[in-house]
């Protein structure tokens, strides 16, 4: 992808993130971003916003599960949606604590909860563990929904990124084991289709390439030989009954693709969609430029398409 295919007000912070980042990827160099990350920003939320409170909830191994509880600052929601966020880094690197942008951006009044898992990386385990980790807090928001104020025929699902699969993956298993019901899914830019697709092929573009994608699959899938849909969405054949949907791409994503077909295949079963493609831009511009003009006009059509879900889009729970 060449650089005169960026937008112009986007390629100095892609040049500063691939200086920091680099371009090339390995295994062992996303453990090592994953460690810095960890040691750095752990427990510390950057805000005037919002507020984050942790809980630690038991896994069945007897290991602990972190959950980042996040709500506007002061506000005490009560009948609220509930958003699980997943955060992005590849399935490998990455904190619930960088998700600042998207609660500060969603959390304006006390309509909304967001909980945000710190769900085992590649680095710690490989897949199924983030799913794993990502369905248990799904659990556990419904079990404690009237200590977190939100009702329970309003869960939402979404991330951002590798969270973006994560969130699609979770409304497909969500579905199947049919414990629990999703009523509207935001994935964005979601890390999918482990696959080669035109868009994820030789991509150079700015903060994600295919050089960085095909490390974090190597790693997310382990010693799998080929993945489950479970672990890379896009391989899924069966799109009916899942969740209303909406996601935003840039056209020089290397997630592009993925992102356009994984909507028309909701859309072909009668699944309520929204999505946007915005030319010229890069893997999670909206995260990293949010005061460019693309920026501002993303965060507003992803806040336009949440307070339109939250008016329009209800599942009761199996057991209500």
């Amino acid at each position: 992808m060449s650089e005169n295919k960026i937008r112009i007000d986007l390629r100095a912070a892609g040049k500063i993130m691939d200086l920091l980042g680099g371009k090339e990827m390995s295994p062992e160099k996303l453990k090592t971003m994953d460690r810095f990350y960890s040691r750095g920003s752990s427990g510390i939320w950057l805000s005037l916003k919002t507020s984050m409170r942790q809980v630690f909830i038991e896994r069945n191994d007897g290991s602990v599960l972190r959950i980042c509880v996040v709500t506007k600052h002061g506000a005490k929601p009560e009948n609220a949606a509930g958003m699980l966020w997943m955060h992005g880094g590849g399935y490998a690197i990455g904190l619930p604590e960088q998700c600042t942008v998207f609660a500060d951006r969603f959390l304006e009044d006390d309509s909304m909860v967001m909980v945000l898992p710190d769900y085992r990386k590649s680095t710690e385990a490989p897949y199924p563990a983030a799913l794993d980790d990502c369905y248990l807090a799904l659990q556990w928001m419904i079990v404690n929904h009237k200590q977190l104020g939100i009702r329970t025929d309003q869960i939402f699902v979404g991330g951002e990124s590798a969270g973006g699969g994560l969130a699609a993956a979770l409304c497909m298993y969500a579905r199947d084991c049919a414990e629990v019901n999703i009523a509207f899914q935001m994935p964005l830019y979601p890390m999918m289709d482990d696959r080669p697709t035109e868009s994820n092929t030789g991509n150079t573009s700015p903060v994600w390439n295919s050089a960085k994608n095909d490390a974090a699959w190597k790693m997310y899938k382990g010693e799998a030989e080929e993945a489950d849909f479970y672990c890379a969405p896009a391989r899924q054949t069966d799109y009916a009954d899942l969740p209303p949907a909406f996601s935003i791409v840039g056209s020089a994503d290397p997630f592009k693709d993925e992102t356009v077909t994984y909507m028309k295949n909701l859309y072909a079963c009668d699944i309520p969609v929204m999505y946007k493609v915005y030319e010229g831009c890069y893997h999670a511009f909206d995260m990293l430029n949010p005061s460019s003009s693309v920026g501002k006009k993303a965060a507003k059509l992803e806040k336009e398409a949440l307070k339109y879900a939250k008016a329009n889009f209800f599942a009761k729970q199996p057991n209500e």
